[in-house]
């Protein structure tokens, strides 16, 4: 899938029935109007409410996601949102909730001072604070970030080194993540916070060694769709290099692709067949 063939891609906004009856006169019925998926993103809302609802619906089913595909560990693992109108604040998981068992209401709104401003749980888990507190105030253009202790993205972050482009998919992070290899034990101290955000800088991803990974992303869908396929990416990379010597894909032809594959278009439309498969297994996450 490539982003010229995704923001191409028309979405009629009628629904003619008709219109596969070649002897209905539909001259009289509406006429399906196309939009460009390019046209959709970044998305667009009424109100600052309505879009804080649609960050903290999207972020709940990114979690219901994350259990699903067994991203959890624990009481490990985090996922933030910027507050659509406080862009000191951001929603995050409560310490100690089950992704599995999120929902919207079990979210908590935090400052960058660690405060607990909005939310019925008490509990913040202190490494989600020292590591997105600071992504997302050193770096404005970051709305989402993503974080677990998946088992290949850990494991791939103990060889200390980034992902090879052997695969389409992990094109995508060609020449757009960085490896952060002062591993210190549990980030407590948001000084490595700093250091986090500071070689993230513009990419989309970092393998934090020893540790996992992280994606951030312009919405939540992309944070979450990054964070998904890097981590089978990894998972891919590690059954290759077991199985034999992976083939590399040219730089050049690499670089093509992530303009194809690794935009931020591609990473939020990506997105949406898994948050439309969620939300009617387990509509309880909305509430």
């Amino acid at each position: 899938m490539s982003e010229a063939a995704i923001s191409n891609t028309a979405i009629s906004n009628t629904d003619n029935s008709n219109t596969d009856n070649p002897d209905t006169d539909t001259s009289d019925t509406d006429t399906a109007r196309p939009i460009k998926l390019s046209d959709q993103y970044p998305p667009k809302f009424s109100s600052v409410e309505e879009e804080r609802i649609d960050r903290k619906n999207r972020l709940t089913a990114t979690f219901r996601l994350f259990g699903k595909f067994g991203f959890d560990e624990g009481v490990a693992g985090h996922v933030t949102v910027r507050d659509p109108e406080l862009s000191d604040h951001f929603w995050v998981n409560p310490f100690g909730v089950s992704f599995k068992q999120m929902k919207v209401s079990d979210l908590i709104l935090v400052n960058h001072d660690g405060d607990i401003v909005e939310g019925k749980h008490t509990l913040l888990n202190q490494a989600a604070f020292a590591i997105h507190s600071r992504i997302h105030k050193n770096l404005p253009h970051v709305t989402a970030a993503a974080h677990t202790h998946s088992v290949y993205g850990k494991t791939w972050s103990s060889l200390g080194r980034l992902l090879d482009p052997i695969t389409q998919d992990s094109c995508a992070f060609y020449d757009d993540h960085v490896l952060f290899d002062d591993f210190s034990g549990v980030v407590l101290d948001v000084t490595e916070g700093d250091r986090i955000s500071k070689a993230l800088d513009k990419n989309k991803a970092a393998i934090l060694q020893n540790h996992g990974l992280l994606t951030v992303g312009n919405t939540v869908d992309e944070a979450a769709w990054w964070y998904i396929t890097m981590e089978r990416s990894c998972q891919a990379q590690l059954l290759a290099q077991a199985a034999g010597q992976p083939k590399l894909i040219r730089p050049e032809i690499a670089t093509l692709t992530n303009k194809q594959v690794g935009s931020p278009l591609a990473g939020w439309f990506s997105f949406k067949p898994l948050f439309d498969v969620i939300s009617q297994e387990q509509p309880s996450l909305f509430d």
